[in-house]
């Protein structure tokens, strides 16, 4: 599965000395061999980003954005190869890998635009004669790191950025899903950029992350990951004081008042908290209902949930795949389980499902009266566990919402402008959707704030954390 590829160094696939076996959630068996990168490997990688440096900033925007479009035409050709690949090592059903594969497309196509747009500006000077002139330079190279749950869209929203503002880039996706970045990748080479504009590492901590992190050549670091690893690589960032932005956890309140559109509100939500198993860190993970909704919208919720089938994502049919692992798998399992021994309600699911003798599959579940101080509320659960909860006051969701140290998304649905506007202001959040969860856009920055990260992705915020600024003054 992984034979046409390999490492990515200098141009070129390679494929190392070292492999490990990548293992399907959906049957537990190997889906093939991954060459792992040692520290040797990485060091290679990123010479031949520092050559590439000087080549990818000659090139100038224009020409860097014609490579990225060439990208994006191949990325469009070969998008039902990257489906599969990403439905097989995640499992997610074909229609979200499709869909996942168009969003990644598209962060390719708006950073080749935003290319052409890297503005400076002139300032008159206070000596006779002079003026300031503020130009903006590739901030050089990047690591880039990124998670398992979305393999193609986290790569594109690092590289797309990155290689528009001229930064050659080390990546190294997570070894549980490298196939589709290997795809990826494989378009950037057949876009035509430079060699050693784009390198692919996969490995482990010591011998990709490690190197990467000590090379003073590096002068920016993005990861998508939990808090605990961002913190890490802040303190191991400030060794050689690279630039830093970071998407980490979230745990998502979901606010659904007195005059919301009910069945709206279900229609979005059931499939959207249960997309992907839950293992999305914008997912709803606290969704408090009105006290005058609760029981219509519990009723509601756990039909609509009883209709998702689960199964291999390559079936059309299937709504659900598997978690990514067994220790995924028993997580979830020890967070429900906490929850009902503390007195939450089972309204549906609950257990690994009878019918399926394989896989990481985990039923979707949706627990009632629960309490803020529970594991599933009070942290990220990561899984297809809806948690529900009532209200009674604004004053009063708001605070309760509030009570996390993420900080990444929050929703609400109201029928009034005017409580949409206080909600946004007041939610403390990078992100907030009323009436919605279409967050993740190529041309809106997606990012959050507290314990949730720092920086944007997207939008003209995207290409921002890649630039460096530069003053002159000039006197004639």
């Amino acid at each position: 599965m992984y034979s046409q590829f390999g490492l990515f160094i200098d141009g070129g696939w390679t494929p190392g000395t070292q492999t490990a076996e990548v293992i399907s959630p959906v049957t537990e068996k190997p889906l093939g061999a991954v060459p792992m990168a040692t520290a040797e490997d990485t060091k290679a990688a990123l010479d031949a980003a520092a050559r590439a440096l000087p080549r990818l900033r000659e090139m100038g925007g224009f020409a860097r954005a014609d490579a990225l479009h060439r990208a994006a035409d191949e990325m469009i050709r070969r998008s039902d190869e990257a489906a599969a690949m990403i439905t097989a090592e995640t499992g997610k059903p074909i229609a979200q890998a499709g869909r996942e594969w168009v969003l990644s497309c598209e962060q390719f196509r708006w950073f080749a635009e935003e290319a052409r747009r890297i503005y400076g500006r002139v300032i008159d000077s206070r000596v006779p004669g002079g003026r300031f002139e503020v130009t903006r330079e590739p901030v050089g190279i990047v690591g880039a790191f990124t998670a398992w749950n979305f393999p193609a869209a986290l790569p594109a929203r690092k590289l797309a950025p990155a290689l528009a503002a001229g930064c050659p880039v080390v990546l190294r996706p997570s070894s549980q899903t490298p196939g589709v970045a290997m795809v990826m990748v494989d378009c950037l080479r057949a876009a035509g950029l430079p060699d050693g504009a784009v390198n692919l590492v996969v490995g482990a901590t010591a011998t990709t992350y490690a190197p990467i992190m000590a090379d003073s050549r590096v002068r920016k670091v993005s990861l998508t990951g939990s808090t605990r690893i961002g913190q890490q690589m802040i303190r191991d960032a400030a060794e050689t004081v690279k630039k830093v932005s970071m998407e980490l956890g979230g745990n998502a309140p979901l606010i659904v008042y007195d005059d919301a559109d009910l069945d709206a509100a279900l229609d979005l939500t059931v499939p959207t908290k249960f997309a992907n198993a839950g293992q999305v860190c914008v997912t709803p993970d606290r969704i408090f209902v009105h006290d005058s909704l609760h029981d219509a919208f519990v009723q509601g919720f756990v039909a609509r949930t009883a209709g998702i089938k689960l199964g291999d994502g390559l079936d059309p049919d299937t709504g659900m795949g598997p978690l990514i692992n067994g220790g995924r798998l028993s997580e979830i399992e020890s967070i429900v389980a906490d929850a009902v021994r503390g007195g939450a309600t089972l309204a549906h699911g609950g257990q690994r499902p009878a019918h399926l003798n394989s896989g990481f599959f985990f039923e979707p579940t949706v627990l009632t009266d629960v309490t803020d101080d529970m594991k599933v509320f009070a942290g990220e659960n990561f899984g297809p566990i809806a948690a529900i909860t009532r209200f009674s006051t604004e004053d009063e969701v708001i605070h309760r919402a509030n009570a996390s140290d993420m900080g990444l998304s929050a929703y609400a649905f109201t029928r009034s402008p005017d409580r949409a506007r206080r909600m946004v202001a007041a939610l403390k959040a990078g992100m907030v959707g009323i009436n919605s969860f279409a967050l993740a856009a190529s041309e809106a920055p997606f990012g959050g704030t507290n314990h949730s990260g720092m920086g944007r992705e997207g939008g003209i915020e995207g290409i921002e954390d890649y630039l460096d600024t530069k003053l002159a003054q000039l006197v004639f």
